[in-house]
């Protein structure tokens, strides 16, 4: 019997991803979720019927017969970590073999990133349940830093002169993609942390920002209250803004600076840095162009 993968998220950035290199790849796969018209048709994968992580009899009957999971991290919500442990249950329950979970760089339960205390808490439960299991922690994303600039040209946040080693989806997935193909048990029990080639500061993401799409953008330095301040006009819950502030104050504190060599070890080539993303993916700026605001 091939072996099948079963693929959260797969409407995702990450999970879509991935998704399409194993089917690329000739794998059995099978992908879950919670709007199953949101999943892709892709060769050598069938969809499961809607399961969330949270309702454990659904992800049971969605895990049935898989002996991998790639479980990408929900998205943030204060009950996450309730949500993925029951995920991780009916995986068990299921009969999985190994899980492969999207963590995040630096996981730890005292993480000045709030969200990145969920990644810990999380891959201390799918420790304790005895299954094979790899963490892909992902370091924050290239994708980022356009989508956080704003059609004034700024971007601003309290990430003082901090460094942050961005990776990119696609490598993240052509990590992802090599992890799960791998028949052995080379990466059982092995934590990767995902980056790109270097480091760099917010100052500098500006600078490049503003050099490959020609507009002027510049970082505003914000202290803690302006940060908060500033984003009080989006309506989210306390908890999400405080998410938001504590990734530029994790990286005002070096928390996301260190380069790995995962990426090129895992896939073969390198890391993409800021500058190839931006220059092979105009869209994520061109809401920064004069006239598309």
């Amino acid at each position: 019997m091939v072996p099948v993968i079963a693929v959260t998220g797969a409407s995702g950035r990450v999970g879509g991803r991935v998704a399409r290199r194993l089917s690329g790849a000739d794998a059995a796969t099978r992908l879950i979720g919670r709007d199953p018209t949101r999943l892709p048709e892709l060769p050598g994968a069938t969809v499961a019927r809607p399961a969330s992580y949270g309702d454990g009899e659904a992800m049971r009957r969605a895990l049935d017969g898989a002996q991998t999971l790639f479980l990408v991290s929900a998205h943030e919500a204060p009950d996450r970590v309730k949500a993925h442990c029951t995920a991780v249950d009916a995986a068990v329950a299921a009969g999985v073999e190994r899980i492969v979970y999207v963590s995040f760089v630096g996981a730890a339960p005292d993480a000045t990133f709030t969200f990145a205390r969920d990644h810990w808490h999380t891959e201390q439960y799918i420790r304790s349940c005895g299954v094979r299991h790899t963490f892909l922690r992902d370091d924050f994303y290239l994708a980022a830093f356009p989508a956080m600039t704003g059609t004034d040209g700024v971007l601003r946040g309290p990430g003082g002169q901090g460094r942050v080693a961005a990776v990119a989806h696609d490598d993240i997935a052509d990590a992802a993609a090599a992890v799960l193909l791998d028949g052995t048990r080379t990466h059982d029990r092995v934590v990767y942390d995902l980056t790109g080639p270097d480091a760099f500061t917010l100052a500098e993401a500006a600078k490049t920002l503003s050099e490959v799409t020609g507009r002027t953008v510049r970082y505003h330095l914000e202290s803690r209250d302006e940060a908060y301040a500033s984003r009080a006009g989006y309506g989210a819950e306390e908890w999400e803004v405080t998410g938001w502030v504590s990734s530029y104050e994790a990286i005002a504190r070096g928390e996301m600076a260190a380069v790995s060599d995962a990426v090129p070890r895992l896939t073969g080539h390198p890391a993409q840095g800021l500058r190839d993303y931006l220059v092979t993916h105009p869209g994520s700026w061109r809401h920064l162009l004069p006239g598309t605001a």
